[in-house]
């Protein structure tokens, strides 16, 4: 028998699972963490209970008694229930992820599922799934957003990238470097700080800074609108010190 549209606001699934630290009876770990003081292990979970026949038995796809389907998807690891969504079990993450599979590949040095269009392509953090979004502070690795991979390798949960865009803010939080390609950005400054010529007591000052994209230390002409390295022309860059003074030319 098919599966049966129950479930909670998390998974579409027709059974209760019977918590291993406190044998309460809730459809996902996620609606049992939020209303308890202790965390459920998903990996313990021995007992389910039918929404259907109200029949307690082992965790398994199909009801002992109704034989109904308590999800289209069922992991006998993780002991997930839920539509049909091309989930896999990745052994090397050791939990569930959304497919297809054949869409995705495990880094071992992000010990991460990236999208095949990554593979070769992307800069290698270790472990990075293992640390918090740097924006909400939540879990990445485990959680049921999908994770936003920066050019400098660092995660944020999509919605926290979709959001911190929103405001205008494009750098990482965690090493500043620039969340996107930044070049046509760059070029419209150019433009305005050609157009915007400094006042005359600062047209010769300079300053040191240091860049943010590609950790080039350099010398260049101060602007109040921004400072541009001269090592890959971003302008995200962070000032190193106080202007220096030059003497205009005869």
């Amino acid at each position: 028998m098919a599966a049966s549209a129950l479930g909670c606001e998390h998974y579409i699934r027709s059974c209760l699972l019977k918590a291993p630290c406190c044998s309460k009876l809730y459809v996902c770990r996620l609606c049992h963490d939020a209303k308890e003081n202790h965390q459920m292990d998903r990996f313990k979970v021995k007992e389910v209970l039918c929404s259907i026949c109200n029949r307690a038995q082992k965790a398994q796809q199909t009801c002992e008694g109704c034989r109904i389907k308590f999800g289209e998807y069922y992991c006998d690891i993780c002991h997930l229930f839920d539509k049909d969504k091309k989930q896999y079990h990745c052994e090397q993450c050791g939990i569930c992820r959304i497919g297809p599979k054949e869409m995705y590949f495990h880094c071992v040095k992000c010990n991460l599922c990236l999208a095949s269009d990554l593979r070769g392509n992307h800069k290698c953090v270790e472990n990075v799934s293992r640390q918090n979004c740097p924006v909400c502070m939540e879990d990445i690795h485990t959680s049921r957003i999908g994770a936003q991979v920066l050019p400098c390798g660092h995660l944020l949960h999509k919605t926290c990238f979709k959001e911190m865009s929103k405001t205008g803010a494009y750098r990482c939080p965690l090493c500043m470097h620039s969340a996107w390609d930044m070049t046509t950005c760059w070029e419209e400054l150019d433009k305005e700080i050609s157009q915007t010529p400094m006042p005359t007591e600062y047209q010769n000052s300079t300053v040191k800074i240091l860049c943010n994209d590609c950790q080039t230390h350099c010398t260049v002409q101060f602007h109040v609108l921004g400072m541009k390295c001269s090592g890959c022309g971003s302008y995200n860059t962070a000032q190193d010190g106080g202007l220096i003074n030059q003497e205009p030319q005869e």
